[in-house]
């Protein structure tokens, strides 16, 4: 896969992985610290940035061949979808699906692994933009300490 060259004055490129998880709900937050406690999911100033779906319904059907009895119908599950940028070595990254697998509740996760790029910020640029959620009056998702 080729990449475009993304270099530019207002954010820096990089390369590395997304990684996207369907999980039931009540098993997000396990998916969550498992991957964390691999790694910090560092994004620009910040860390611990990952993505959580609303509640949606996956599908599937057992086909016999596994640890499971073949199911005629599909069943539909409540599951969540998390999703994350990994910039670690391959080693890094299959630690961190290992730990996946050891937490999911699954035989067979739906876990889809794709590279990327991410964009990061330029420090100190664009501070005085109007959209921005310090030069306006806070909204009810920024927390406490940043109002």
């Amino acid at each position: 896969m080729q990449f475009p060259d993304l270099k530019n004055h207002r954010f820096v490129p990089e390369q590395g992985t997304l990684v996207s998880v369907q999980v039931p709900e009540m098993h997000g937050q396990d998916i969550i610290d498992a991957v964390l406690s691999q790694v910090d999911l560092k994004y620009g100033d910040y860390d611990r940035v990952c993505f959580r779906s609303a509640p949606g319904v996956q599908m599937f059907r057992s086909l016999g061949d596994g640890r499971n009895a073949a199911t005629e119908a599909a069943v539909e599950v409540p599951c969540v979808e998390l999703s994350f940028f990994l910039n670690v070595d391959q080693q890094g990254l299959i630690a961190v699906l290992q730990r996946i697998y050891a937490q999911h509740p699954y035989e067979e996760p739906v876990i889809f692994v794709s590279p990327c790029i991410r964009t990061l910020h330029i420090r100190g640029l664009d501070e005085d933009n109007p959209n921005r959620f310090w030069n306006r009056d806070s909204a009810d998702w920024v927390p406490e300490a940043h109002r």
